[in-house]
């Protein structure tokens, strides 16, 4: 976004089972942050469901002990959000510096980020049903 200070994480909860997205957050990568994913999450998802995340510190900081592990990439267990976030990269060219669709506004990026991830989760349930 114009230069470093500016940095802005895509923070994403994916259910394992459906493949849905399931709480989306853009800001810093932060307890902040963290804190917006956790918040971004339907109720439900913050009382039952059990989070796995890599190790950084804000998920242990705002994710509930009893709902939260932190796994290495050999367990398998973000490999779902891993390569969503390839496919983001891939299909929505202004995340990338350095292309002719790249835009210095952050509502131009949050508009594309959620009308991908709309678009995603669209297709998906068309597929399921």
């Amino acid at each position: 976004m114009g230069h470093k200070a500016k940095q802005q994480w895509i923070w994403l909860a994916i259910d394992k089972e459906t493949r849905e997205i399931v709480g989306v957050f853009i800001g810093r990568r932060s307890r902040v942050g963290a804190r917006g994913l956790w918040q971004s999450m339907p109720a439900v998802y913050r009382q039952c469901a059990v989070a796995y995340t890599d190790f950084w510190d804000a998920y242990a900081q705002v994710i509930p002990g009893k709902r939260h592990r932190a796994v290495g990439k050999e367990t398998g267990q973000t490999n779902r959000i891993q390569r969503f976030n390839c496919t983001l990269r891939q299909r929505v060219s202004r995340l990338v510096r350095k292309t002719l669709s790249f835009s210095k506004k952050l509502e131009n990026h949050i508009g594309a980020i959620w009308y991908f991830i709309r678009n995603c989760s669209t297709r998906l349930k068309e597929r399921l049903t």
